[in-house]
């Protein structure tokens, strides 16, 4: 398992962390997804042989979130 944090901009409330929590702890291969409001990031425990830190980064920006890492 790998982990990585993404910055997550335009969350403003508890429904955005639970939309991208739900985002990634849908996708193949993660474990682990906590969602921080008020810190702006995602801590995410993946498997990096299923998913990468790309495809994450991309599924959260296709959820409607600004993202970096």
């Amino acid at each position: 398992m790998a982990d990585l944090i993404l910055n997550i901009d335009g969350m403003t409330c508890g429904g955005c962390v639970k939309s991208v929590s739900g985002v990634l702890t849908g996708m193949a291969g993660v474990s682990e997804a906590q969602v921080s409001l008020e810190g702006k990031q995602a801590d995410i425990q993946y498997d990096p042989a299923i998913v990468s830190p790309e495809e994450l980064a991309a599924a959260v920006a296709d959820a409607g979130f600004d993202v970096s890492y």
